[in-house]
């Protein structure tokens, strides 16, 4: 499988909805939506990420890769997730994301989700999330809702980490 290049901060793409796949789409295209899968399994574990969204790769569809807590050899292809249930607890804790490397920002998350998707053999599975893993969930699909782990941050921080990319991108750091 090919490593593929991971897009970074300011790209429009990550600011981009995705488009869910059609059953239709991927039973026609399978081999296809397949080695993007692989190819964004590759990706994320050499970058040593536990997810990976398609507009990370800048592919704006509703694909996303998941490495569960509970078994890192197992990994999950969710394509067109959506999470159907939240809790009503919250957890804060550190998180990161390979689009914004070396940045790590205590973030609050619902502590269980339940999230419906399709896998690759077009089988409709639902998973329920807890602790590590549904805050995976929630950062993968919250990428394919164009939305960054650094929007549930305040202002202030948002601009340190804005003038850190900015400043990278200059020096030619990304």
């Amino acid at each position: 499988m090919a490593k593929l290049t991971i897009i970074k901060y300011g790209d429009s793409v990550l600011r981009k909805k995705t488009r869910n796949l059609l059953l239709e789409e991927i039973n026609t295209n399978n081999s296809i939506i397949r080695t993007l899968a692989y190819n964004m399994i590759d990706t994320m574990q050499c970058a040593e990420g536990v997810g990976i969204a398609a507009p990370q790769v800048g592919i704006s569809l509703s694909l996303c890769i998941i490495k569960t807590p509970q078994d890192l050899s197992q990994t999950l292809v969710m394509i067109n997730p959506k999470i159907t249930f939240k809790n009503n607890n919250k957890t804060c804790c550190q998180e990161g994301c390979l689009s914004l490397p070396g940045i790590y920002e205590d973030v609050n998350r619902f502590s269980e989700v339940i999230c419906e998707y399709i896998n690759l053999d077009c089988k409709h599975c639902i998973i329920e999330a807890r602790g590590l893993l549904s805050r995976i969930i929630q950062h993968e699909v919250d990428h394919l809702n164009a939305k960054l782990f650094i929007d549930y941050l305040s202002q202030c921080k948002k601009l340190q980490i804005n003038k850190i990319f900015k400043t990278r991108k200059q020096n030619g750091l990304l």
